[in-house]
């Protein structure tokens, strides 16, 4: 319990620090964000391979913005996305069953509310300015709603969520060209063109897509935790806008 309490107070006192910092700069300091002692090391560990501050700046995420991450798992990019933010935004993590990592994050972070939700929901107090998912939408595929799957209503969903002029962003795992949704529940991929597809038979326009997290010498033929291509797989990284 003392430890608890004394790791709550670290990262109250950490997050006081970079906001007062960030507010007087009116940037995110994504690389004091990085560093930040409150993370865990095991995240920090898996940061040369999924490039947050990069993946961040491509969204857009800024402070003041307000943000609902879908499927967060254990806050990996929660913790980001709540520095990122600032004091002055906010962070909804939509979760079917928030981890307890997570409650714990949101006991230390003004910023983050953790939203328990079903599947294809997004429930969020106003309209925001991302909606943003990594390596989930295989998974939305995979899971069946009423005569459909989750990943139509997601993006209706995200659609009603978002402000005008607000980005939709989706990273996952490349399945290999032809592939279509085939690999989602073996290799867990999904194949990019499906993605645009169906985000766009939703009334978003795709605005850019990004090379960050490409890797040429996956081949797309693993399951994405086989050793040898686990954290190395080559992933899309797309950003939707929902029309003004």
């Amino acid at each position: 319990m003392i430890r608890t309490l004394l790791r709550t107070a670290l990262i109250a006192s950490t997050i006081a620090l970079g906001s007062a910092a960030q507010a007087q700069s009116g940037k995110t300091d994504l690389k004091a964000m990085l560093a930040d002692p409150a993370r865990p090391e095991a995240d920090k560990a898996r940061d040369a391979d999924r490039k947050p501050a990069q993946l961040v700046a491509f969204a857009g995420v800024k402070p003041g913005s307000t943000v609902a991450e879908l499927g967060p798992g254990g806050g990996y990019f929660t913790r980001i996305l709540t520095g990122a933010v600032g004091e002055k935004g906010h962070v909804y993590a939509m979760a079917g069953r928030p981890s307890p990592a997570l409650e714990e994050l949101a006991k230390a972070k003004p910023t983050l509310s953790v939203v328990t939700v079903q599947p294809g929901e997004i429930k969020v107090p106003a309209p925001v300015d991302v909606v943003w998912t990594t390596l989930n939408y295989h998974d939305f595929k995979n899971n069946k709603l009423g005569e459909g799957d989750v990943a139509a209503a997601i993006n209706k969903a995200a659609f009603a969520a978002l402000k005008p002029g607000g980005v939709y962003l989706v990273v996952d795992h490349q399945a290999a060209p032809g592939t279509g949704v085939g690999a989602t529940s073996t290799l867990h991929r999904i194949e990019d063109a499906v993605v645009k597809r169906e985000v766009e038979a939703a009334g978003f326009k795709l605005d850019a897509q990004s090379d960050l997290l490409r890797h040429a010498q996956d081949d797309h033929s693993l399951a994405v935790r086989e050793t040898g291509v686990r954290g190395k797989t080559d992933q899309f990284v797309l950003r939707f806008r929902k029309p003004k």
